[in-house]
């Protein structure tokens, strides 16, 4: 409890002294401060957003660099009416409400959690349950799944490009989604697992390794998160395309 007080302490003294923080904040919104040393090096022309929320990570990014063109998909209702109350008047800014997977599929149901940045296509784990406070899930909601490459072409993403995935288990299969697409990317930011915490996923490894096959390298990671017995259960792994030396 004492650890949370002090996290939330941390985060709130570095989202006052923002004007842009300090907006998020009277929508309800924190912006995903967590990242800002390591996003700070980042400067994207275009930032693909996919498992937006409420926008804690896409406020991050206008805030640090106010000329990014954003894409962003958030398929739940709640979260995206919240997005677009943030962003509203934003030109910069487009959110479709839908989740980025393989292959099209309307009508899907997705497992909404307590705590709804929880929420996932894939069951929830008793492991995930006993990690995270409210992940827990409570109900479902029927969202459209679309591939990025049906809703994205080549010629709208200016580079540098970074795409961004916390889709809670749903990564490597939003990253096969992509398509052709992975090859005018040039930063992906991910937050990957090393233990199942959605029935179904992809691990670490498997991320990495996809990746590595469409010409990227592991450059940074950031936000280890460990259990009660020492286990660390992710992290948000930062990769970059490769160039020739």
């Amino acid at each position: 409890m004492i650890g949370n007080r002090l996290r939330q302490l941390r985060k709130l003294i570095l989202l006052l002294p923002s004007h842009g923080f300090r907006r998020g904040l009277l929508h309800g919104v924190a912006a995903s401060v967590e990242h800002l040393q390591l996003m700070r090096g980042i400067a994207p022309a275009t930032l693909i957003d996919v498992g937006a929320n409420v926008g804690q990570f896409s406020l991050l990014m206008r805030t640090l660099h106010p000329a990014t063109r954003i894409y962003a998909f958030e398929p739940l209702a709640r979260p995206a009416v919240k997005f677009e109350r943030l962003f509203r008047g934003d030109a910069q800014t487009t959110l479709r409400r839908c989740a980025i997977g393989p292959r099209t599929a309307h009508g899907t149901e997705m497992y909404v959690s307590k705590d709804d940045d929880s929420s996932s296509l894939l069951p929830v784990s008793d492991e995930q349950v006993r990690f995270a406070a409210g992940a827990e899930t409570i109900g479902t909601e029927s969202v459209a799944v679309m591939r990025l490459d049906e809703i994205l072409h080549p010629a709208d993403i200016v580079r540098p490009a970074l795409l961004k995935l916390d889709v809670q288990g749903y990564e490597l299969l939003a990253l096969q989604g992509c398509g052709q697409l992975l090859d005018v990317l040039d930063f992906v930011y991910a937050e990957v697992s090393f233990m199942t915490l959605y029935h179904g996923q992809a691990l670490a490894d498997e991320v990495v390794h996809l990746l590595f096959r469409n010409g990227f390298s592991l450059a940074a990671v950031n936000n280890p998160v460990f259990n009660g017995a020492g286990h660390c259960m992710q992290a948000d792994f930062l990769f970059s395309r490769r160039t020739e030396a």
